[in-house]
């Protein structure tokens, strides 16, 4: 579905190949936006999304690269801001789960979530939020969870970035919203994504009894809700969290 219409914008994806994230760059792209896609490694995974697009991926453009690594995001802005001048949208979409019971869990595993899920939104929203002041617009979402506030069992390390993610999200929020810039979080639930790759049919019948709705979302859910919070129509929404959990 498209919810407005995007043409002529530059949007940034973490995470933009696979799952929620490629969800919301098909969307835009289906809009008329221009993305700018960002994956952590897997490139046979952008390879296909790339090939996917059909007409559309001509205003794809794709780079591998860590959102956690600051001197190489800060690197990629600069040739974003060479090619591209400003970027209108943000999506911090990337993100890791690693669980663990935490008296067991492995300090680089702490360590990897973090920097990921939290660091990463933090170094990405950072220099996105230079070049939107440059025109005095922009729109920031980030892809959290439930899980940050409800937690789960071996999800000590996820849960912790995810509740940072909203807090990050209300501070800035406030920092920018005189220059027309929003802040907001998307917090999905149950998604039907490879995220949940490693659960066996006897979790996903118990998650899937958990949730009012008797279903798992879907990823396009996700992303029109999303383009909703990017659009120029949500311009008096800043600060909040909106769900997308089927009433978990």
């Amino acid at each position: 579905m498209i919810l407005e219409d995007f043409t002529g914008q530059k949007a940034i994806v973490t995470g933009a190949t696979r799952g929620i994230g490629r969800a919301v760059s098909q969307a835009l792209l289906n809009s008329g936006a221009t993305v700018i896609g960002i994956y952590g490694g897997n490139d046979a995974a952008a390879g296909e999304f790339k090939k996917s697009c059909g007409d559309a991926a001509a205003r794809l453009h794709l780079h591998k690269l860590d959102v956690s690594a600051y001197q190489a995001v800060q690197n990629f802005y600069s040739r974003v801001e060479e090619e591209f001048d400003t970027i209108d949208i943000l999506v911090n979409s990337a993100g890791i789960r690693r669980d663990s019971a935490l008296a067991m869990m492995k300090e680089d595993d702490w360590r990897r979530v973090i920097d990921v899920n939290l660091t990463g939104g933090y170094i990405m929203s950072k220099f996105a939020v230079q070049l939107m002041m440059k025109q005095k617009y922009g729109r920031i979402v980030f892809i959290t969870s439930p899980m940050g506030h409800l937690g789960f069992a071996g999800q000590a390390n996820y849960a912790a970035s995810k509740a940072g993610q909203v807090g990050m999200m209300k501070s800035l929020s406030k920092e920018v919203a005189k220059r027309k810039i929003t802040v907001n979080c998307v917090s999905p639930g149950f998604i039907d994504t490879d995220f949940l790759d490693g659960l066996t049919e006897a979790h996903i019948k118990e998650y899937k009894k958990m949730v009012p709705a008797r279903r798992f979302g879907r990823p396009d859910e996700v992303a029109d809700a999303v383009l909703f919070l990017a659009g120029k129509n949500a311009a008096y929404i800043t600060g909040s969290v909106l769900e997308i959990t089927g009433g978990l």
